[in-house]
């Protein structure tokens, strides 16, 4: 049975990790859609290190935008989809349009594709919503709209699942043992 997951977290809450782990628990068939568009040196390394916590036996999509075109591309029959970040993604998406009725439909479209997929989807995104109100315009309105657009994947997934401090909360959907099962560390 398909499931639609969405896992919230704050920055090093443990959420890629824990996604990651969730995924490897589906199948060996899995598609990693990467969302972040590397652009310094520092990022780089991120991205390396994130490379190494998953299998290489994964397809790994690099899209920074047009997740609901790569989710179309995926055409073979997957255990898993992990779709990482969508904060990366909006951020991404902020920097070549500016209107937030676009980006929300845009969601809309991808919600619609992992609505039509025939495997397990997992989204991670960060909680943005938790921390202090930032002093510029561009801050706030990031927050803003990544904060709806977790409010609109929440309401399609079957299980939304919190992480703090690498402890796995489930808040929407069955407390099965999928939410404990992974500690966060490998």
């Amino acid at each position: 049975m398909k499931k639609f997951i969405f896992i919230l977290g704050g920055a090093r809450s443990g959420k890629s990790t824990y996604a990651v782990n969730l995924a490897k628990s589906a199948g060996k068939r899995i598609v990693f859609i990467a969302t972040c568009i590397p652009g310094d040196s520092e990022m780089k390394h991120r991205i390396k290190l994130h490379k190494k916590s998953r299998p290489r036996t994964w397809r790994v999509i690099e899209e920074g935008i047009n997740i609901d075109s790569a989710l179309r591309k995926v055409k073979a029959r997957y255990d898993a989809i992990l779709i990482d970040c969508m904060g990366l993604f909006i951020s991404n998406f902020m920097a070549v349009e500016s209107s937030d009725k676009k980006i929300e439909e845009n969601v809309r479209q991808v919600i619609g594709q992992i609505k039509k997929r025939t495997s397990d989807v997992i989204v991670v995104s960060n909680e943005v919503g938790m921390g202090i109100v930032p002093d510029n315009p561009l801050a706030r309105r990031f927050r803003d709209l990544l904060g709806r657009v977790n409010q609109m994947i929440a309401q399609s997934a079957d299980k939304v699942i919190m992480l703090y401090a690498g402890i796995p909360m489930v808040i929407k959907g069955e407390h099965d043992a999928t939410a404990t099962r992974y500690n966060t560390k490998d």
